[in-house]
């Protein structure tokens, strides 16, 4: 996601007081102010976007599914070309249909 989105997202949640605490190593806050300098920006404002670009990438990464050409191609074909139901899938769709009524 773009990084003024991000950063909004980032305001958007200071404005409503959440706090996320944590402690790290004098190595890793000496990493991190000194990125923060770079971009000139505060610590909290760098860690909020940091922090929120990570978890949207986290998100989005795990949401999202990458098929090879083969996968996409055998994909397409069981979707075009279904398989006829078996005696095995005909009872276990019954079943299902059995357990949605009885409740």
């Amino acid at each position: 996601m773009a990084r003024n989105s991000a950063l909004a997202r980032a305001d958007e949640g200071r404005t409503r007081g959440m706090r996320l605490g944590f402690r790290v190593h004098a190595g890793t806050k000496n990493l991190v102010e000194r990125a923060a300098a770079l971009e000139r920006r505060s610590l909290t404002d760098f860690c909020l976007v940091a922090l929120t670009e990570a978890a949207e990438q986290t998100i989005t990464r795990h949401e999202s599914l990458s098929l090879s050409e083969r996968d996409r191609a055998a994909f397409f074909d069981a979707m075009v070309h279904p398989p006829k139901a078996n005696a095995r899938l005909r009872r276990a769709f019954r079943v299902a249909a059995d357990q949605v009524i009885a409740r």
